[in-house]
C-alpha cells in the first residue's frame, strides 16, 4: 500500500481540514497541525492558523466547512442504508478530497 501523503504534503492538510469539518479530527492530530503552523506559514507563504491556510490556498468560498458537513450528515443515512454499516470518516475525508479535489 502507498502513502497517501507521499510527495503531497498539503493533501494531509486537506484531510485534516475536511476531519475537522466533520467533527473527527482527533485532538492529537489537531495539536500537531497547531504546533506546525509557524513552519506551514513559512513554507506555504501564508498567514494565520492551519485551518485558514487550507482555506486560502484552496480558495475555499465562505461557508464551506458548513458545505461539508452537510455533505457528512445527510449522507450517512444514505450510507447506512446501502452499506449496513455507519460511515468511516476517514473513508469519507479520502473519497470526498479524492472526488472534489483531484490531486
Amino acid at each position: 500500500m502507498t502513502d497517501r501523503y507521499q510527495g503531497k504534503p498539503f493533501l494531509k492538510l486537506l484531510d485534516s481540514y475536511v476531519l475537522d469539518c466533520i467533527g473527527h479530527l482527533d485532538t492529537t492530530s489537531e495539536a500537531a497541525l497547531t504546533a506546525m503552523e509557524p513552519q506551514l506559514r513559512h513554507q506555504l507563504k501564508l498567514e494565520g492558523g492551519w485551518r485558514e491556510m487550507v482555506v486560502s490556498q484552496m480558495q475555499f468560498p465562505k461557508g464551506m466547512e458548513g458545505a461539508i458537513r452537510e455533505v457528512w450528515e445527510k449522507g450517512k443515512p444514505q450510507f447506512r442504508e446501502s452499506q449496513g454499516r455507519d460511515p468511516d470518516p476517514v473513508e469519507f475525508t479520502h473519497v470526498f478530497v479524492d472526488t472534489n479535489f483531484p490531486h
